[in-house]
């Protein structure tokens, strides 16, 4: 079956979706232990979270870069992720989506959400032809993010280690295999097409 363009593939449950975010240890480390955001969190900035765990990778850089050291999976309720996609606004001027420019920047302004569509990666993290949902959470969708939908934070950077050092040795017989086996498993997220209409090119 044919991957939609902009699509949303996860792991989820009948009543949680898996988002990735990438921290330094000192804010990543006691979210995961604490199983909530730490006061140090600044909840003030627009935070980022992403359902795919390869574009968290491709982002993060294997959790190697600066800043990103740990990578923590949140488990959210769906009902605060609908929530954010139903209140989001592109992170771009979409001509025929919006009425013009001034109108999307008016929305942009109001929304406490946004979306950017980026391409999906593959373990070598080169670019696929669908993309991958970034949701931006400001205002009260990183309120409710941290105090209402967050349900479980787990430190995932030790599989995010394991993932990429079979990668780098993909050359040994099933090593790739063995990578995509431990990778995550994201399914098309089910939501309605008219959830989405307002957030697609």
């Amino acid at each position: 079956m044919e991957e939609p363009k902009n699509g949303i593939r996860a792991c989820y449950t009948p009543t949680t979706v898996t988002v990735y975010q990438a921290y330094r240890p000192e804010i990543g480390l006691p979210a995961a232990r604490e199983g909530r955001f730490p006061v140090a969190w600044q909840r003030d900035r627009m935070t980022w979270i992403k359902p795919s765990f390869l574009w968290m990778m491709y982002r993060s850089g294997w959790a190697t870069k600066g800043g990103q050291e740990t990578i923590l999976a949140i488990e959210i309720s769906r009902q605060g992720f609908e929530w954010a996609l139903r209140h989001a606004c592109l992170s771009h001027y979409e001509r025929g989506l919006h009425t013009d420019r001034a109108a999307w920047k008016r929305q942009l302004k109001r929304a406490p959400a946004r979306v950017q569509w980026d391409p999906e990666r593959d373990l070598h993290m080169q670019p696929l032809p669908h993309r991958s949902l970034q949701l931006g959470l400001t205002g009260e969708a990183a309120n409710r993010y941290a105090d209402e939908w967050t349900v479980a934070i787990t430190d995932v950077t030790p599989l995010a280690r394991k993932v990429h050092a079979l990668v780098r040795d993909g050359k040994r017989d099933g090593n790739l295999a063995a990578a995509g086996r431990l990778q995550p498993q994201e399914l098309p997220y089910p939501v309605e097409d008219s959830l989405l209409a307002h957030l697609r090119s």
